[in-house]
């Protein structure tokens, strides 16, 4: 694995928070509002379309962390196939995160958000170790 796997990973990251935005929008009920989306979002009783949402801002949420935990760890010069392999534990984990949030498993949707958390801090650790 080679740090342009990282730099991957972020953009994934990047995209995920608007994947969750489709499947919120397209679970509401009614035409969706674009003149008005977040206050069309706010007012859907869908629970599906509410947890899409939630998963949405929580993506949007997760990505400066992580973006910043690789750019520091490759900046402090930390093994690239170590970032790497934690951005691709990161994506997946985000992936479940949005997965688990939209089908209302709410126990394996905390496991897979702590496991993230992990990821970052380890970026970051192993960032302030090598600095």
């Amino acid at each position: 694995m080679t740090l342009s796997t990282a730099y991957w990973c972020v953009l994934v990251v990047a995209i995920l928070p608007y994947v969750w935005t489709v499947v919120a929008k397209l679970s509401g009920r009614g035409r969706f509002d674009n003149n008005d989306p977040r206050a069309w979002l706010a007012r859907q009783d869908n629970p599906r379309s509410s947890r899409a949402n939630a998963a949405q801002m929580n993506a949007f949420e997760a990505f400066p962390a992580f973006a910043a935990a690789v750019i520091l760890a490759q900046l402090a010069g930390v093994e690239h196939p170590r970032i790497a392999l934690l951005a691709l534990i990161f994506v997946v984990a985000r992936i479940l995160h949005g997965i688990f949030y939209v089908t209302d498993k709410a126990s394996l949707r905390t496991a897979v958000w702590f496991t993230g958390l992990v990821c970052v801090i380890v970026l970051l650790v192993q960032a302030a170790v090598n600095a």
